[in-house]
């Protein structure tokens, strides 16, 4: 089996993902991405090619006609590859196909099998565009949430007619979470052309350097009360949020500290905030962390992970050492992986109160903190992981072959 990825980058967890499709299923692998950091790859994500273990092919990118990013000789690369599956991410690359009738008739000649990977996010009811756009969830790395126009709603309603169009063209459909199943279905889209697979790092690495922490001193002195954040430092991941938090809590938990890991465009007004809010020394930023070993070693030494705002991967992460998770509504992911009450806390999406009150009942509670800890690693374990994630794509490699 042939199965050539389109997407915008490489994130280091995907390529791990990739690794083990080729060593777990003997597929051949091969990633298409662009040669150049693309406009449709968030702020801050780090790539990673190092260790790539399939084929990896960069092309330049172009501007459309209709202003989104594309790829130049797309189609020749692709007759050249001869593969039996095309999986290619939804936005923007999926507009092609319909803004460029020519481009969708060749690769149809190509033969392959096309699949349309995505969470979905952002993405309304068929029907609903004008309800979801005015509703406020519907927002972009830079929180523009609030800046909604009738020009911004018409775009966003021609959007929604563009997917009505080019949703249907794919073969099969993998998103990552179970509603996506009835977003896409309400689309036109059969409900078993439609495969749910969580996404999760490679959590055998991730495991394995939890073992490995367990076995080696502490990367930083103990402390019952610290609490840490992974991921890109974006306004929408709402680090501010968990700022304020540590201002407000100060006075219940004196030590309590917040590590910061990762980097991005928001970090110098995050240090800027902590130091207006004078938490300065409670709030450790550490930089962009991406080896699971020293990822882990602060995991270890931190009581609670939050996640203000947007977010997944580092939910799978964290859960992986055995920590539980206080977080609202980030893209979906969460979902499956949250239990409220079990292994972590959901807050109100924005409330401020609602995210220290959660914290503070954690915090206060360490025999709490231990038994949703250990839930964490068990759903990780048992139910959530690289294994059950690579499972739901062969079930879905396997269908658009026999159809």
């Amino acid at each position: 089996m042939r199965v050539c990825f389109v997407m915008a980058g490489l994130p280091h967890y995907f390529a791990l993902i990739l690794n083990k499709m080729v060593s777990d299923y003997g597929i051949e692998v091969i990633l298409v991405k662009p040669t150049q950091q693309s406009k449709a790859l968030g702020a801050g994500v780090k790539e990673d090619k190092s260790a790539a273990n399939f084929r990896l092919v960069e092309l330049p990118e172009f501007t459309t006609w209709y202003g989104k990013s594309f790829f130049e000789n797309l189609i020749p690369t692709l007759q050249e590859i001869k593969p039996d599956i095309i999986v290619m991410s939804s936005w923007p690359y999926f507009l092609q196909l319909v803004l460029n009738p020519p481009f969708y008739f060749k690769l149809k000649k190509i033969g392959a099998k096309l699949i349309c990977r995505d969470i979905p996010f952002n993405t309304a009811y068929w029907g609903k565009s004008q309800e979801y756009y005015y509703s406020g969830q519907n927002i972009t790395e830079d929180l523009d949430a609030n800046k909604k126009n009738w020009k911004g709603a018409l775009y966003f309603r021609a959007i929604t007619w563009l997917r009505k169009l080019y949703l249907p063209l794919a073969d099969a459909h993998i998103n990552y979470y179970d509603e996506g199943r009835d977003i896409i279905g309400s689309y036109g889209v059969p409900k078993e052309k439609i495969f749910i697979a969580a996404n999760s790092p490679d959590t055998d690495e991730l495991l394995a350097a939890y073992e490995e922490v367990l076995r080696q001193p502490e990367i930083l002195p103990a402390n019952p009360h610290r609490v840490i954040h992974v991921g890109r430092l974006v306004k929408w991941k709402r680090v501010d949020m968990l700022i304020q938090s540590i201002k407000d809590l100060k006075r219940f938990f004196p030590d309590i500290e917040l590590v910061v890991v990762g980097f991005g465009p928001e970090e110098e007004n995050l240090k800027k905030l902590a130091e207006k809010l004078d938490v300065t020394d409670n709030v450790k930023f550490v930089g962009g962390v991406y080896d699971a070993l020293t990822l882990g070693k602060y995991l270890h030494v931190s009581s609670i992970y939050l996640l203000g705002g947007m977010g997944g991967l580092s939910i799978n992460d964290a859960m992986c050492f055995a920590k539980p998770v206080i977080c609202s509504v980030a893209d979906g992911t969460e979902r499956r992986l949250v239990r409220d009450g079990y292994n972590g806390f959901y807050f109100e999406n924005g409330n401020q109160e609602s995210l220290n009150l959660k914290m503070k009942t954690l915090l206060q509670d360490p025999e709490k903190i231990s038994t949703f800890g250990a839930n964490s690693l068990r759903i990780i374990k048992e139910e959530i992981n690289i294994h059950s994630v690579l499972k739901e794509y062969m079930v879905a490699f396997n269908y658009v072959l026999a159809h």
